[in-house]
């Protein structure tokens, strides 16, 4: 949303977050990011403000407000030419719905730099969530190299998802009845094995076991893992710790009252993830969700810091021949590790695909005009 208002020449109010997804979270923007550093960051871009003036603010609670959700992926043209005209009528327009809505290539070059620019230096968080960053950075550092599993198995993901491979049948019933309670998951009956087959879904705690085995990880290295509450607890995660006894989570590491502040926040100790998981050696995401693919743009930014990319569709495909006997355990990892050579995050070109944007590469997973040795290092004022 900077970019639009930079290029609209419009004032921006501070971002409002969703607080209506299942876990409830309460933050507010300022609770997680640096909100001072962010507006002076972009002073010379763009002018904004922690809330509406007062006038416009009265305005908005008399109800004289426009409200839309912009259409997914469009071109800054869009802007220009649908939601400008409607900010000159109503003054005040709340863009409720800000993800995925300016398309991920064909912009022009000083956009795509702007949005590096937000992303990797106006977005810094809390002091206090960086300084516990760095803490728990340091105290695995301490005792070694160290990776970064982000493990989405947790359960509003598999709800969400339908995807079910693992669970019994009470679980089963469980996901789907939470699927069924929140009314802006469109999507409700789902075969999960087909959706599997197709590498929509999250790899399985005893699946990410098999892959990394076969990658040839180390089981002395340190496993962070960066999720949730994984849905089935010990039981999913016993194959995981048996092959890796070295796993961690900012729970083991830190104390409680480090954690207290952050209890029943769940964007704040993502954050805290988050900064883990740019320290890290390796990077291994189980899904690309929208913060694994932050996560790999940033890493690429940092220095294409390695980030092992997993491609669901074959693994899965290699894991159930592999289970069946048709591949030994030396074919199966050969097969793994090769096909996996040039998903490390090296520097490559995004795939575009017109027509189909939610199919080609996110913008900010690879934002290759940012990366340039031409370009540099990126401001922060």
């Amino acid at each position: 949303m900077v970019t639009i208002a930079r290029y609209l020449n419009v004032t921006l109010i501070v971002p409002e977050l969703d607080k209506t997804s299942f876990w409830a979270d309460p933050s507010e923007f300022q609770d997680i990011f640096d909100g001072d550093h962010f507006i002076a960051s972009l002073r010379d871009e763009v002018r904004v403000l922690k809330e509406l003036p007062p006038r416009l603010k009265r305005r908005v609670e008399m109800g004289m407000v426009y409200s839309m959700p912009p259409i997914s992926w469009s071109d800054i043209s869009y802007y220009q030419n649908q939601i400008l005209p409607l900010i000159r009528k109503y003054k005040v327009v709340h863009l409720n719905r800000t993800d995925t809505r300016l398309a991920n290539n064909g912009q022009p070059l000083d956009i795509q730099k702007l949005r590096c620019r937000v992303n990797f230096s106006a977005l810094r968080f809390t002091s206090q969530i960086e300084e516990l960053g760095k803490q728990v950075s340091k105290l695995l550092r301490q005792n070694g190299p160290f990776i970064v599993l982000h493990l989405r198995y947790e359960m509003d993901m598999l709800a969400f998802s339908g995807c079910t491979q693992g669970c019994n049948n009470e679980e089963v019933e469980e996901l789907t009845r939470m699927r069924y309670a929140y009314p802006w998951w469109k999507e409700k009956i789902i075969n999960s094995d087909l959706k599997r087959k197709d590498g929509l879904c999250p790899l399985t705690p005893e699946e990410t076991a098999l892959i990394l085995r076969a990658l040839d990880i180390d089981n002395n290295y340190q496993i962070y893992i960066a999720a949730g509450e994984i849905y089935g607890g010990e039981r999913r995660m016993a194959s995981l710790a048996a092959a890796y006894p070295k796993l961690v989570r900012k729970e083991t590491l830190l104390e409680p009252s480090d954690l207290s502040f952050f209890q029943n926040h769940s964007s704040q100790m993502a954050a805290l993830d988050y900064l883990v998981s740019l320290e890290s050696d390796i990077f291994i995401p189980t899904y690309d969700g929208n913060m694994a693919k932050v996560v790999e743009g940033h890493r690429r930014f940092l220095g294409f810091k390695q980030t092992i990319l997993l491609d669901r569709v074959l693994l899965v495909d290699l894991i159930d021949q592999y289970n069946s006997g048709s591949l030994s355990w030396d074919e199966f990892s050969n097969a793994v590790k090769e096909s996996h050579k040039s998903r490390k995050g090296q520097p490559t070109k995004r795939l575009v695909i017109p027509d189909r944007p939610k199919e080609e590469d996110y913008f900010y997973a690879n934002p290759e005009e940012c990366l340039q040795p031409s370009y540099g290092q990126l401001s922060s004022t």
